[in-house]
């Protein structure tokens, strides 16, 4: 079997899946649980680090691998698959956001300073003219 079954069978579940590749890989693990030809051959380019892998499971005395989970055939009832077009939204409005510079809205406006931390500023001040 060629890698041209397998990236036609990629290609047709992006498609299915209007680009989301996460749920195309889904739909690719749920296909080659029913089609040999293309299970195997996705899995021989690896077959040393899965075989590695079962081994080292073995000798640690795990029993069995964890289950691959199956593809979901749509989404629930109502849901719409919206990230994509929520990405584009926030790109397009521009100013994003970096990491640790979050804006969690406008500000309340200017708040009134308390007289003991004006009694702190000033007795700073002294303090330094003393020096």
């Amino acid at each position: 079997m060629s890698w041209d079954y397998v990236e036609q069978k990629i290609k047709e579940a992006l498609h299915l899946h209007r680009g989301n590749s996460t749920r195309a890989r889904q739909q690719i693990i749920s296909w080659a649980m029913d089609d040999p030809k293309l299970l195997r051959t996705l899995v021989k380019p690896h077959m040393v680090g899965i075989t590695a892998h079962a081994v080292n499971r073995v000798m640690s005395g795990k029993r069995k691998p964890e289950p691959v989970p199956k593809a979901p055939e749509s989404l629930p009832e109502g849901e719409k698959d919206t990230l994509g077009l929520d990405i584009l939204k926030a790109i397009a409005k521009g100013g994003s956001v970096q990491f640790g510079q979050e804006n969690y809205g406008p500000a309340t406006g200017k708040k009134g300073v308390s007289q003991r931390h004006i009694d702190a500023i000033n007795q700073i001040i002294k303090k330094s003219e003393t020096k």
